[in-house]
């Protein structure tokens, strides 16, 4: 199986390999980023393959990977504490690499790798960057100079298994692997154990090839009071404190059931009605 390339509507780029699925957007210097992108995008899955059952494994400081998005994998989720595998930073290490080769291009304004709705981006002086937060009527809004390089999406009902059962939760990070590891983790956070409502069964059993073995993650879940979603969402909300206050994060959003909790959101997220997405 072979890279696929494809121009889309709008002048993106669209790359794909097995189950990595990349949206690819530049201005300035179009088409030099873009052979860039897909220079640095040959040979990812292969390599992440070769390593794959170090990374499916927990964390441990004892061992690291050699290839390049592997290494931007166990760095992302190495200062995290409890169970984690470096697989919860593949899409965001993945879409930070090809990023990387891309920044490189002279004339370069502004540009973004959208993995599966886990996003790489750079931002030229002046530049800006929009987008909505999934399941919120609030947009971010990132600007030059933010220090934000990555926004990621996680919860149940998304690409990837989850141990909890927010709807969704963004995050907006120095880079998009260390969103994507810390979107995962706040994710499981948001939850309620031990109620009825909720269905857990063994990730294996959804999944064969799941990272998380026997662990049991969400499979469904019921009727919630407005007071349990507000109880959940607090306790997704304390683990986002926490990794921002150890400068993991910069901003949260966390959503559940039509309830909207937002950590550090003050410079980035909003209802701001001029925003698009």
């Amino acid at each position: 199986m072979s890279v696929q390339r494809a121009m889309l509507s709008g002048q993106r780029l669209h790359l794909q390999h097995g189950p990595i699925d990349l949206v690819i957007g530049a201005e300035g210097a179009r088409e030099a980023a873009f052979e860039a992108a897909s220079a640095a995008f040959e040979g990812v899955l292969q390599r992440l393959v070769d390593e794959l059952d170090l990374l499916r494994a927990p964390w441990r400081a004892d061992a690291a990977p050699d290839g390049p998005v592997a290494r931007a994998m166990w760095g992302a989720v190495g200062r995290h504490a409890g169970f984690v595998t470096p697989m919860a930073a593949v899409a965001g290490a993945v879409a930070d690499h090809v990023l990387g080769a891309m920044r490189a291009t002279p004339g370069l304004r502004r540009a973004y790798v959208n993995n599966g709705g886990d996003i790489a981006l750079w931002l030229g002086r002046g530049e800006r960057f929009r987008l909505a937060i999934a399941g919120a009527p609030a947009r971010i809004e990132i600007a030059s100079g933010d220090g934000i390089g990555g926004v990621a999406t996680s919860g149940f009902g998304g690409r990837s298994l989850s141990l909890g059962i927010a709807e969704s939760v963004t995050v907006l990070a120095r880079d998009a692997a260390h969103a994507d590891a810390a979107a995962t983790l706040i994710a499981n956070a948001v939850d309620l154990p031990g109620h009825g409502a909720i269905t857990r069964v063994p990730a294996q059993e959804m999944r064969p090839d799941s990272d998380l073995g026997a662990r049991l993650v969400v499979a469904h879940v019921g009727d919630l009071s407005q007071d349990e979603v507000a109880r959940a969402l607090a306790r997704g909300a304390e683990t986002a404190r926490g990794m921002q206050a150890a400068g993991l994060i910069r901003a949260a959003a966390l959503v559940l059931r039509g309830q909207v909790q937002t950590v550090g959101t003050e410079e980035f997220i909003g209802m701001r009605e001029n925003a698009h997405a």
